[in-house]
């Protein structure tokens, strides 16, 4: 049970990520993100896929600064529409 005022902190769910890093990739650098697509554009490589929680989306964070990478962006993708027809319910 939790006391006025205090913080619960919540496990967030998965979700769709992109995330980009300055410069072109080699193959074998992009070994490292396995599970994960990448598109290369004219000066940065945007990593997109499914991450499993907040863990993992560090993890990913960390292995980019192991590598010495230059982080551009993250962000998480809205999440696919919800087909009605496919609900348990419905």
């Amino acid at each position: 049970m939790t006391r006025p005022g205090e913080v619960v902190l919540v496990p967030r769910e998965g979700g769709s990520y992109e995330i980009r890093v300055r410069g072109r990739l080699t193959d074998s650098l992009l070994t490292a993100f396995e599970g994960m697509q990448a598109s290369v554009e004219p000066v940065e490589t945007v990593l997109h896929g499914p991450v499993q929680d907040q863990a993992a989306l560090y993890g990913l964070l960390d292995r980019i600064q192991s590598l010495g990478l230059e982080l551009v962006e993250v962000r998480r993708l809205p999440d696919p529409p919800v087909d009605p027809e496919l609900t348990p319910d419905g």
